[in-house]
């Protein structure tokens, strides 16, 4: 992703937007300003902060950070600084106010369930039991100068909030360029301040999971996030049964089949996709009282059975 390749593009009502592929998804933030400068700056800003996010915190590159933490696993510490820490700390709350079913140290499951396999297969129950003998986010040491996993074999992986970090990372950074009014949507994890000029609010559709690529409704969301996790774009069929991608370190296995997707509307990003994730993990009731039980979110669970959503998620679709 070069900066230089990626300029605003200059819409109705004072509205600018970028599009650009980055953190394995496309992107894209929409905002409004009345200076070209702040325009570009804010561009050069969001752009430079995702682009070192993911060079420090995605285990695919070789040399940052989480893969040094998973090569070193049982070996030595690493060190680490007062962002990481910051964002270790976060994965403690919400490793806490989700009672342990958000975990960011399943990668040794995520190893044996290959889902781009082209002819994929069911790891034995002994490989599971073994993978999940290296997962426990309370098994981590972290330090405030650094973090250590404690047997060879364990491993971060940060793509299940990765995305939604850095959307409300890049909504501050928005705020801090004065901007007042934009969406910040990184693969479909989506933010928004104030709302679109000469209009009252911004409007995030929701897929319907039976009908991939169209929306059921649309969500009014001015100064808020939504996000939503499903089992229903990545996942293979074998000997009849569907295996969803996200797995549940509780089991070992794939989610259930009958839970094809979940969205959640919070204050945060983050809150929305652990919520999301989490909810999804747990089932149709009682993943929607993990969303009723979270202050300020409202959610939806799509099911084989239909769709069902939290007490006042429907005040948030939009009638128009």
């Amino acid at each position: 992703m070069e900066l230089s390749t990626v300029n605003p593009q200059t819409l109705a009502n004072g509205l600018f937007r970028i599009s650009f592929q980055a953190l394995g998804t496309q992107c894209e933030i929409s905002y409004s300003t009345n200076s070209g400068k702040v325009a570009t700056d804010f561009r050069d800003g969001a752009l430079h902060w995702i682009r070192s996010f993911e060079k420090r915190y995605s285990r695919y590159i070789p040399d940052s950070l989480i893969s040094q933490i998973n090569k070193s696993a049982g070996l030595s510490p690493v060190q680490i600084d007062s962002e990481d820490h910051r964002l270790f700390k976060l994965c403690d709350t919400l490793h806490f106010l989700t009672q342990g079913v958000f975990d960011p140290t399943t990668l040794p499951l995520s190893n044996i369930w290959d889902f781009k396999a082209e002819v994929p297969t069911i790891p034995s129950d002994s490989k599971i039991q073994h993978a999940l003998e290296k997962v426990g986010w309370g098994r981590v040491d972290l330090q405030k100068d650094c973090v250590y996993l404690p047997e060879k074999g364990m491993g971060l992986d940060f793509g299940g909030f990765g995305k939604e970090y850095a959307v409300d990372r890049v909504t501050e950074i928005a705020k801090s360029f004065g901007i007042t009014n934009a969406m910040v949507n990184l693969g479909g994890d989506i933010r928004t301040i104030g709302s679109p000029r000469k209009t009252d609010s911004w409007r995030v559709g929701i897929e319907d999971p039976n009908q991939p690529g169209k929306a059921r409704f649309c969500l009014s969301t001015n100064n808020l996030a939504v996000a939503t996790s499903g089992n229903y774009q990545r996942f293979f069929k074998l000997n009849g049964r569907h295996y969803g991608h996200l797995l549940d370190h509780r089991t070992g296995y794939p989610t259930t089949s009958s839970y094809l997707s979940a969205s959640v509307i919070a204050n945060t990003c983050l809150e929305a996709g652990i919520l999301s994730t989490s909810s999804l993990l747990d089932g149709n009731q009682s993943g929607l009282k993990i969303i009723e039980n979270f202050f300020g979110a409202e959610g939806c669970i799509w099911t084989n059975d239909g769709l069902s959503w939290t007490k006042n998620f429907g005040d948030y679709i939009d009638s128009k």
